[in-house]
């Protein structure tokens, strides 16, 4: 489920907007204030973010600077009745995908949403891994689990991307080790490799979870996370 962090004010327009989401099966976090928003912006990760320009306490400028300083990934549109061609280039400015000024069909807006969201997930399947309790940036090299960050070194993200790239299939200690040989002839050895794999599972398998299998006389296997 998408989850979009809605920063909006005005109170009907705030309980408007999180029902017609809702019902668009998207898991809404709903604020009113630029304070809210930057707590909500520092514990959760967010695949949108729909931020009004003018809030009580700040501006909606700022936040989305706040969420860009974390990562690129999330969408943002602006949703403002600031109409002047300044507002709107300072918008896109601050990273902005969008700016929908006020007043605006909710259809409209849905639409505008859905596909910002399907052009984000196609841009970012290969790059983020994000089940919602563990997620990895190949393309930053961070990880968080239950929103706390985890180190993984220049190998073991190489790992977990050979591993998440063929989930549910099972890859042999061989092809790992070939994988893993650059062309720089810079390589992992058996003992390397089951030292780095152990070391991804201490880091990630907590409360039960299991995300690597291992298949006995074969190799390993990427399974996402589930309960043992």
């Amino acid at each position: 489920m998408k989850r979009i962090l809605l920063v909006e004010d005005d109170l009907i327009l705030n309980k408007t907007l999180c029902y017609n989401l809702t019902n668009c099966n998207y898991q809404v976090h709903s604020v009113t204030t630029a304070r809210e928003a930057a707590s909500k912006i520092a514990s959760i990760q967010f695949d949108l973010a729909i931020l009004d320009v003018n809030l009580p306490d700040g501006s909606g400028f700022d936040l989305c600077r706040q969420i860009k300083d974390l990562t690129s990934t999330p969408a943002v549109i602006f949703l403002t009745a600031r109409d002047m061609e300044e507002d709107m280039l300072c918008g896109f400015e601050q990273g902005a995908d969008d700016y929908v000024t006020k007043p605006f069909p909710i259809s409209v807006l849905l639409k505008k949403i859905e596909i910002l969201l399907c052009r984000s997930s196609h841009r970012s399947t290969d790059e983020i891994y994000d089940d919602g309790v563990l997620r990895i940036n190949f393309s930053e090299m961070n990880t968080t689990l239950t929103g706390t960050s985890i180190a993984f070194t220049a190998t073991e993200y190489r790992i977990l991307k050979l591993m998440i790239s063929n989930t549910g299939i099972v890859l042999t200690r061989q092809i790992l080790l070939e994988k893993l040989w650059d062309i720089n002839e810079n390589f992992v050895d058996e003992h390397a490799l089951t030292s780095a794999i152990s070391r991804i599972r201490s880091k990630i398998e907590k409360n039960g979870a299991q995300y690597i299998k291992t298949v006995y006389g074969m190799g390993y296997m990427w399974i996402g996370g589930l309960k043992k």
